[in-house]
């Protein structure tokens, strides 16, 4: 593989920041990378790969160096003005935001699903929804040798879905916690969501919508038939904030229109790539969040 030039938009939000974290990580040839934020982080310095960078502010400016691949990760409205941008310029931008996710022209990829779709891109690749992710790895397989009917999602999402303060809500739910010995104080200043996180659970991600859903709740749904080509397949989900600083979990039922054995559809997981079944309940081998999270 060639020397990669590289930019990153949202480098300084929690999401930008595990990214850089993952590309050290990944030990990928990096030559150059370019990190972009609002002008509210312009001049900040960042540690990533050995080297001190200077966040630089966004501008429609920014792309004019001519990136390999661009990876955004700073929202929706960022997304919609500067993506195409970035893609006019002639480098591949990897989208994080919802933005793009459902257009019929945009690629909407999981690597371990469906990886071969990210070559049929007009400039810009979409990656879906935390929970869509994790839940496809487990569903395509599946559909594969089984053929899903229905899906019913129960998802238990950790506050870091919700940026640096979702996080800052539980820690000071926390702290408020440990400072009053006569129970909850809830006089604290939410900075990211309406109701307390700490010692609660928020049926409420994303917005409400007229039909009942919230967006995120929408999202699961429209995104699973995109990526599993069954724009029919019935499906209803139901997302909770929990009070869990990382990695989210899932409950997911599922109906198929063929008939199964469980130690075969084990099997099936087993084998799945991103897959690890923790099956063994006599010794209380099961999933848990924290086989999931990441050192921070």
């Amino acid at each position: 593989m060639k020397n990669i030039k590289l930019a990153i938009v949202g480098a300084t939000g929690l999401v930008g920041q595990t990214i850089l974290k993952v590309l050290e990580e990944k030990k990928l040839s990096i030559s150059e990378c370019y990190l972009f934020a609002s002008s509210r982080s312009s001049g900040k310095k960042i540690s990533f790969l050995g080297k001190e960078h200077t966040v630089y502010e966004l501008t429609a400016h920014s792309f004019d160096m001519k990136f390999d691949y661009a990876i955004f990760s700073a929202g929706s409205e960022v997304s919609k003005i500067f993506a195409p941008i970035a893609a006019a310029s002639g480098c591949i931008v990897i989208d994080n935001s919802s933005y793009f996710r459902m257009d019929p022209n945009v690629p909407l990829i999981v690597r371990e699903v469906n990886f071969e779709e990210a070559y049929n891109h007009h400039g810009i690749i979409a990656n879906p929804n935390c929970s869509t992710i994790q839940a496809v790895c487990a569903l395509k397989p599946l559909d594969d040798a089984y053929h899903i009917e229905r899906v019913i999602y129960n998802t238990y999402q950790a506050v870091s879905g919700a940026g640096y303060k979702g996080v800052l809500d539980l820690e000071n739910g926390i702290c408020t916690y440990k400072t009053h010995q006569n129970g909850i104080d809830t006089s604290y200043k939410l900075q990211k969501f309406s109701k307390p996180i700490f010692s609660n659970c928020l049926p409420h991600i994303d917005t409400f919508l007229e039909n009942g859903y919230t967006k995120e709740e929408e999202k699961m749904i429209n995104e699973t038939r995109k990526i599993l080509k069954k724009p029919n397949l019935k499906i209803t989900a139901t997302t909770v904030r929990v009070p869990v600083f990382y990695s989210h979990s899932e409950s997911i039922n599922v109906e198929f229109q063929k008939n199964f054995e469980l130690n075969n559809l084990k099997e099936i997981l087993k084998n799945a790539p991103g897959i690890v079944v923790k099956d063994n309940f006599e010794d209380e081998v099961y999933p848990t969040t924290l086989d999931t999270t990441r050192a921070r």
